[in-house]
């Protein structure tokens, strides 16, 4: 594992840059949306920027795609045609058992050997030792020079689509728990009953700080809610493929795309100050919402006009 690149240069791309660099190591990344931040890192970490996946996968042994959940197979497809015979090419993209399965045919087809990578919790406290589940054919081979690298996995099937189903499942749950928090949260700020919505929990759910995990929700959610919302899309698809109509999974992609809509439209607070706060309190970030609370109505016109018949 001389040479290795990224595809994807984002919060994980350049935390995974970080800790390899640190070794050394050789890296290389790519992504299509490189910004001045992006560019600036990659100097200062030694990383070498490629002008396409192409290139940037020409000469790796080890490939790891960390790309948003949607172009799973796009990015394979992209880097199929310069991938070295028997290289590596580790997925951790939070996608359906059926989109991993189709990028691998596309990399297994091109000679290389795909690994899909399931990372089971948030990576940026963990960094490279986030736990990660490996799955497929060539998960074992890569399982030990892997962890040689830093990285905490281990092999969960020698089955494609096993990791991503165990990942995606969870995240039914995760991401669920994240926007149930959102909605109830806010809501209870408006009536003036937070503190007792929380006391009320505390004691249903005595291990569980719900003014710091509620903190730590809104703040993900804030910041990452486009990704996040394609991932539960995904995991909706996934749901689909059990045969099952994914109405919780398919609600909590609406809130995550819902509170990127507002970011994103460049949210207010209630004394017109302008953006999130980035807050360590959760009731500054509700206020900001509340504020807002018909912007869904601006940003989603087709809610309004169903709302008024």
């Amino acid at each position: 594992m001389l040479r290795i690149t990224l595809i994807g240069y984002g919060e994980v791309g350049r935390i995974l840059a970080e800790d390899l660099r640190a070794q050394d190591l050789a890296v290389e990344a790519f992504d299509l949306r490189l910004s001045p931040a992006m560019q600036a890192h990659a100097a200062q970490h030694g990383v070498v920027l490629a002008a396409s996946a192409l290139k940037a996968v020409a000469a790796a042994d080890l490939v790891i795609s960390a790309v948003t959940a949607s172009q799973t197979v796009a990015v394979a497809r992209a880097c199929a045609a310069a991938l070295r015979s028997a290289a590596f090419f580790l997925d951790l993209n939070s996608a359906s058992p059926g989109a991993k399965q189709r990028a691998a045919a596309v990399v297994h087809g091109a000679g290389a050997r795909f690994v899909e990578g399931a990372v089971m919790t948030s990576v940026p406290p963990y960094r490279s030792q986030v736990p990660l589940l490996l799955g497929g054919p060539h998960a074992e081979a890569l399982l030990e020079p892997l962890n040689e690298l830093g990285f905490r996995a281990r092999v969960a099937s020698t089955t494609l689509g096993v990791a991503s189903a165990t990942k995606m499942s969870r995240s039914v749950m995760i991401k669920g728990l994240e926007a149930m928090v959102i909605e109830s949260f806010t809501t209870a700020r408006h009536y003036g009953v937070e503190d007792a919505l929380i006391a009320s929990l505390r004691e249903t759910f005595p291990g569980i700080e719900w003014e710091k995990q509620a903190a730590y929700f809104f703040q993900r959610v804030i910041e990452h809610g486009r990704r996040r919302s394609e991932e539960v899309r995904e995991v909706a698809q996934t749901v689909r493929e059990a045969g099952l109509e994914p109405w919780s999974a398919s609600g909590t992609a609406e809130r995550q795309a819902w509170m990127a809509d507002l970011a994103d439209a460049g949210l207010f607070g209630p004394r017109g100050e302008p953006g999130f706060a980035r807050s360590a309190d959760w009731r500054v970030e509700a206020d900001r919402i509340l504020a807002n609370a018909g912007a869904d109505r601006i940003l989603h016109p087709t809610k309004k006009a169903d709302d008024e018949l």
